[in-house]
């Protein structure tokens, strides 16, 4: 039985020094929103002189300009008084998430520059050689026959995403943006939907229970809680974050095949640009090495090319089958929903929520929460994928 600590308990932890620390650290770092500052200005342009010229010249993307300064941010994040921090955990987590947003600020500061994917990779790191064959693995799987599916529009998916979280009590701004690579994002209590978007039944409810039953669960999870440091995200929170989103598709049944296939081409082609740095030459090993159409070989390969080189991508693989692994054995393993958390700091995060630093997540993932069965070979291939060894 967890003995729980007394609210004075955490009014004695959570002092004033703490929350005018916490307020600093969330004021420095509010204008850092790198997914928002590689997204290229002209991606559809740049896509079709792709195309018009016959794949044979790079794109040149264009990025928002921004007014951060990255030593002088720098400088301001190192100077914040962490040694004031008396409970282990919480210095752990607030040095840490720090020395994260450095590595942040450094993206910033070569954003459409070859140096970008350096410190890509210092961020994010790169595939293994095991997230490779994995990725192969999945490739051959056979696929789905989903095509008697309807198709769903900007507008349809926007309607079934608004349904989906009125029926959960979220709250949140639906947008449509037709600056985007993806089909959806949460940035915030902010969901942007893909205007050019289109895809089946099936995969606008994954995207459902992925953006909202995940994303923008933690965002609002996290703004529950006492202290922010669980909103700014725990460092390389992505993999974890990604990795539950998937699961989340799973838990709810509607994880397929050919969404796997897209994680899986998402690993090979960060695999290639690190190696090739050619746009062209991942293009082409997606289209005619994996018979992947042009439209979405463009996308798999502009969303690692851009800012230079971004490695994100090949976590939502790892991520999905560390989660995989955590899930049955982890009794705490929903209070990785309490903001944007890391499973590497979950041991911290449920230790403070027993004192009473933080508190339970409010809103519980609906796949979570009430799991749908899924057939044999759906749970033949998250068991082979589960079990891979890293």
């Amino acid at each position: 039985m967890v003995v729980r600590a007394s609210n004075d308990h955490a009014n004695t932890v959570i002092d004033k020094s703490l929350k005018a620390l916490d307020a600093k650290l969330t004021t420095l770092v509010a204008d850092i929103d790198i997914l928002n500052a590689i997204g290229p200005l002209n991606y559809r342009e740049q896509r079709q002189l792709f195309f018009d010229q016959h794949f044979s010249v790079d794109p040149q993307f264009v990025y928002r300009e921004h007014a951060i300064d990255p030593f002088l941010l720098k400088r301001d994040l190192f100077n914040l008084p962490i040694e004031t921090i008396q409970h282990p955990d919480l210095y752990r987590l607030y040095a840490d998430v720090i020395v994260s947003y450095v590595d942040k600020v450094d993206q910033y500061k070569s954003l459409g520059t070859p140096e970008f994917l350096y410190d890509s990779l210092r961020y994010y790191g790169e595939p293994t050689e095991k997230d490779v064959r994995n990725a192969q693995f999945i490739l051959h799987l056979p696929q789905e026959d989903l095509s008697d599916e309807p198709v769903l529009g900007a507008a349809e998916i926007k309607t079934l995403l608004n349904d989906f979280g009125q029926a959960e009590g979220y709250e949140y701004e639906l947008i449509e943006d037709a600056s985007m690579i993806a089909n959806a994002l949460v940035s915030g209590t902010r969901v942007k939907i893909n205007s050019a978007a289109e895809i089946n039944l099936t995969d606008a409810k994954a995207l459902a229970h992925h953006e909202l039953g995940v994303h923008l669960v933690t965002t609002l999870n996290g703004q529950a809680q006492p202290l922010k440091i669980l909103s700014l995200g725990c460092p390389l929170n992505t993999m974890t974050q990604e990795g539950l989103a998937i699961f989340a598709e799973y838990q709810a049944g509607f994880m397929t095949v050919k969404r796997l296939r897209t994680l899986a081409l998402r690993v090979l082609a960060v695999d290639s640009m690190i190696t090739e740095k050619s746009f062209r030459n991942t293009f082409l090993l997606l289209k005619e090495q994996y018979d992947v159409p042009d439209q979405l070989a463009f996308t798999i390969t502009a969303r690692v090319y851009r800012g230079g080189g971004f490695t994100k991508d090949y976590l939502y693989l790892q991520g999905f089958h560390k989660i995989l692994n955590l899930h049955p054995q982890e009794p705490n393993f929903n209070r990785l929903l309490v903001g944007k958390t890391s499973m590497n700091y979950l041991p911290e995060i449920s230790r403070l929520i027993d004192e009473g630093v933080f508190v339970e997540p409010v809103k519980m993932t609906p796949a979570f929460r009430e799991p749908a069965v899924n057939d044999g070979i759906k749970q033949f291939i998250a068991q082979a994928i589960k079990g891979t060894s890293y």
